[in-house]
């Protein structure tokens, strides 16, 4: 497997945006925290590795999002369950078809890709510009509000929820703990990386 090291250079390769690095960290650490959560505790890292590649070419190929990914991840000799475990999150957004999420942590990955931006967006809403006092409530109003952070699918979160046969509420619940226990790592990782 392509170690962090490398997939972290991977990814700054193809993107320069502190947006599209902090979203990274943030699938990256979420998946983790869903792997062990899960019971795929041996597999964390591989989860992690996933979160952290999924939009690999969103920045520079957005009009290739997945496909170019795929293409890149190829090139660097990228195993090939990583490849279509990220691609698969693309599964009937992107404008060529992508793989249907099958394994627990595809799903996942599909449903919390999209989840994690909307839970960012509030939590910077907030006071203390945190997850870690976000309750369930808060975050059911932002979801019902489709004006706050418009960009962030809804209808691909509830799919995402669906295709893993939990309630929306566990997903967003669960969502919120994730991002809370993996929050001081992404920011010292953001804090590294802008220095």
């Amino acid at each position: 497997m392509i170690t962090r090291e490398k997939a972290w250079n991977l990814l700054n390769k193809y993107n320069k945006e502190t947006f599209h690095i902090q979203h990274a960290l943030t699938v990256e650490a979420t998946m983790r925290y869903f792997a062990e959560k899960l019971g795929y505790g041996d597999d964390a890292d591989f989860w992690a590795m996933v979160g952290l590649l999924h939009d690999l070419d969103f920045e520079m190929y957005p009009e290739q999002h997945c496909s170019k990914t795929q293409e890149i991840m190829r090139e660097h000799d990228v195993d090939e369950r990583l490849i279509r475990a990220a691609a698969s999150h693309g599964y009937g957004l992107c404008s060529e078809p992508q793989p249907k999420p099958e394994h627990e942590m595809e799903k996942v990955l599909f449903a919390v890709d999209e989840l994690t931006g909307l839970i960012g967006a509030a939590a910077r809403m907030r006071p203390s510009n945190s997850v870690m006092d976000m309750e369930l409530s808060s975050l059911k109003k932002k979801f019902k509000d489709k004006k706050f952070a418009a960009g962030c699918s809804r209808d691909v979160i509830k799919q995402g929820a669906e295709m893993l046969g939990w309630e929306l509420d566990k997903l967003l619940e669960e969502t919120i703990l994730a991002m809370r226990s993996c929050e001081a790592y992404v920011n010292d990782q953001m804090k590294a990386y802008n220095n």
